[in-house]
């Protein structure tokens, strides 16, 4: 199994040289050369698997044995799911209305991105400890990713981690995660500036291929490949919980509802649907629309601001690994990839050629949620339940409250048509506990578990990053001087 970049101009490489990219050289992302096809006798044999053997099973068909031996492999999940509170890992909660929420949120820091950089973190370790390398990591948060990543490598002499976060645009528990955690290889920037914007330094970073080498400069975010491959796992084990019966022919097709922000995720979803998983997949966005937007009109372009939203973590305008998605409809162009990208890239907008906005809309439903939705959905979710959502969730849920009552019938709402009795599974990416500012708006009641009233009591440290200053810059100096040390 080799990667390529979704531009064509970088690889092929292996498992461990896209694990240590960020972006690709050539400023694409990096996507297998093949996506692997799974059979009917597949599917049924991984319907029997747990959450933790899909992750291998998957894992095992993107890093070949030379890389990592099976045990090995196998070791590496899991110790990064040992600190789990959940024993299955993630939990299916079945719910009134034919509501299943798939709850990703049982990591340490209460949110999704938990499953795939606890994973991540160890890959990392395992190539780091075998070559006495070190690595300066990159990442920009919009909330859960910030806080995820450094618990993955806290403490580990392998690498220094340098996170930043868009000051006073996360809930105040997000912040604490990340500002509490005093670790030596641990640099945390509070950044006066929204999650985009923040993206710009890290961008330029990653451009600069001389200092980049040199510091052996890397990424966690979702551009990282090893994320997207973990994240497959989401959408099989949703379709083994909610599929009626594997026994039918063809098999039945399970709608899955996805929270999406900058799109690794949904990302995840299809590439699970091309590897043949019969599933259909909605991207929900809050009111920052842009993928909502390319799947319904094939407009991909920025609005004039990032809207602050309940669902913070999503309030993002330039979703990166929709290039992916884009490479995957386009039968991996990457001549055209590059050449819309590049587009993109100067003028901020973008619009999808014919043929390739067909394929994309005919494959993934798209949706657009209000904040007055959300909190409706966290209500009901509520008065029905007795259970809490985030916000997040909640943007998947208002879309499962919106279907038609009957069965069978099909109803056409502003978002797009679909119909209803099919099997729906909603993702639910971070615990209600860590907005309480959102609960609070829908008059609900937070449940604070102790991990979390404990943060507040804490001390923190962090580094601003004013308007004005050069973030880039800033940040070249931090890397430097922490470098020098290894």
């Amino acid at each position: 199994m080799e990667y390529v970049s979704t531009r064509g101009g970088a690889g092929p490489v292996d498992f461990e040289g896209a694990l240590f990219s960020g972006f690709a050289p050539d400023g694409g992302l990096f996507m297998p050369q093949r996506i692997p096809s799974l059979d009917r006798d597949t599917l049924q044999s991984w319907s029997r698997l747990s959450y933790r053997q899909l992750v291998k099973e998957l894992c095992c068909l993107f890093i070949t044995p030379e890389l990592v031996p099976r045990n090995t492999l196998h070791d590496l999940i899991d110790k990064a799911f040992s600190r789990f509170r959940h024993k299955d890992v993630v939990h299916l909660s079945r719910l009134k209305d034919g509501l299943n929420v798939l709850e990703l949120w049982h990591g340490v820091t209460f949110a999704f991105k938990d499953l795939s950089l606890s994973c991540t973190g160890q890959f990392l370790q395992y190539f780091l400890e075998k070559k006495q390398k070190h690595v300066a990591i990159l990442v920009g948060t919009s909330g859960d990713t910030g806080s995820s990543a450094i618990e993955s490598v806290r403490g580990q002499k392998n690498m220094d981690i340098f996170v930043l976060l868009p000051k006073g645009f996360c809930t105040q528990i997000q912040e604490l995660q990340m500002t509490t955690v005093i670790e030596d290889n641990v640099h945390v920037f509070a950044a006066h500036g929204n999650s985009d914007e923040i993206d710009e330094p890290i961008k330029e970073l990653f451009a600069d291929v001389d200092f980049a080498r040199k510091h052996n400069l890397m990424s966690l975010n979702s551009v990282n490949w090893s994320r997207i491959m973990v994240q497959m796992a989401h959408y099989f084990y949703a379709y083994f919980q909610c599929a009626p019966s594997l026994d039918t022919t063809p098999l039945p097709v399970v709608e899955i509802v996805v929270p999406t922000g900058a799109g690794g995720n949904i990302t995840a979803g299809c590439i699970a649907q091309k590897m043949g998983l019969p599933i259909r997949l909605v991207a929900v966005v809050n009111s920052n629309d842009i993928i909502h937007r390319t799947i319904q009109h094939g407009d991909f372009s920025l609005s004039e601001s990032v809207k602050a939203t309940l669902a913070s973590a999503m309030d993002i305008q330039e979703p990166y690994n929709v290039e992916r998605i884009l490479w995957l409809f386009s039968d991996s162009n990457s001549h055209l990839i590059k050449t819309l990208m590049e587009q993109f890239s100067v003028s901020k907008s973008l619009k999808l050629p014919e043929d390739l906005h067909r394929k994309l809309s005919e494959t993934l439903r798209s949706c657009s949620v209000s904040d007055e939705d959300i909190v409706g959905a966290m209500r009901r979710c509520w008065e029905e339940n007795r259970y809490l959502l985030c916000p997040h969730s909640a943007v998947a849920i208002h879309y499962h409250y919106s279907k038609p009552a009957r069965a069978h019938l099909h109803q056409k709402f502003s978002c797009f048509s679909f119909l209803s009795s099919m099997p729906r599974c909603c993702l639910a990416p971070a615990s209600a506990a860590k907005f309480q500012d959102a609960l609070l708006r829908a008059g609900l009641v937070p449940q604070l578990p102790p991990e979390i009233t404990a943060l507040t009591t804490m001390e923190t440290r962090s580094a601003p990053l004013e308007r004005g200053q050069d973030w880039a810059q800033k940040l070249r100096e931090w890397i430097e001087a922490t470098t020098q040390r290894w």
